[in-house]
């Protein structure tokens, strides 16, 4: 059996990580069973979390998770799609998770109070003389990497509006649709799903979120899918509730 290991629930999301997200959806979607471990980056091969083991193989990576899957199980997330549509799903996907996700990662990582609710808990089990200086550190370290990103080289206002551009084109490639290429999911809609629902996740109070939940039909597009790939968790009561 295929053993992924993520972060685990937190945050008010099943999974903290939308890269996780992703893999794990992309197993559910495959049919594949899996159990779930957590883990910490240091531990993966990569040093990034998800990462598998299957029998004898560590894969990291969710992309490289996924083209395992392909080629091991034989199984197309893209199947019903032209050639055209796979092009544009992975040219979502590849906007989703260099863009979107560095506008959640400022959200949860760069704005101190939303740090505080929630990374900053990452290190509680680190030795007290310790725990203010890893969490000092690891801060930085996001905030460089945000930096680096793009995003971070703006005004809070203005990575808001560019990261907002990339959720309109998100819900005018949607539209009526179910899911973002047609009637079916394919693969980008398990990376789309992880980092939407990072952002709207009631935990989090941002102007991004509130940016975000404008676009009605990504709202309720999160809400099918979390009702679809994660059926026991309680996700409507908390966005009804917030």
């Amino acid at each position: 059996m295929i053993t992924l290991y993520g972060f685990g629930a937190g945050f008010g999301l099943p999974e903290i990580s939308p890269f996780v997200t992703k893999t794990e959806v992309q197993l559910k979607m495959a049919g594949l069973a899996y159990r779930k471990e957590k883990a910490m980056p240091p531990a993966s091969p990569k040093g990034q979390l998800p990462y598998i083991e299957d029998e004898a193989e560590r894969i990291a990576d969710s992309t490289f998770i996924r083209a395992h899957i392909e080629g091991k199980y034989g199984f197309d997330f893209d199947a019903p799609l032209s050639l055209q549509a796979r092009a544009q799903a992975w040219a979502f996907e590849r906007m989703i998770e260099h863009h979107v996700y560095w506008a959640l990662v400022g959200a949860r990582w760069v704005d101190s109070e939303n740090f505080a609710k929630g990374p900053a808990h990452f290190f509680d089990a680190v030795p007290e003389h310790l725990r203010e200086k890893l969490r000092e550190d690891a801060q930085f370290r996001v905030a460089e990497n945000y930096l680096l990103s793009g995003l971070g080289r703006h005004a809070p206002d203005e990575d808001i509006d560019l990261a907002v551009r990339s959720l309109f084109a998100l819900s005018v490639q949607l539209g009526d649709k179910p899911y973002l290429m047609g009637d079916t999911p394919c693969g980008t809609d398990a990376t789309a799903f992880g980092a939407l629902a990072g952002i709207l996740t009631p935990y989090f109070a941002s102007p991004l979120r509130e940016r975000a939940e404008q676009f009605g039909n990504l709202t309720t597009y999160v809400d099918r899918m979390m009702l679809q790939y994660y059926p026991d968790f309680a996700w409507a009561p908390q966005q009804q509730a917030a």
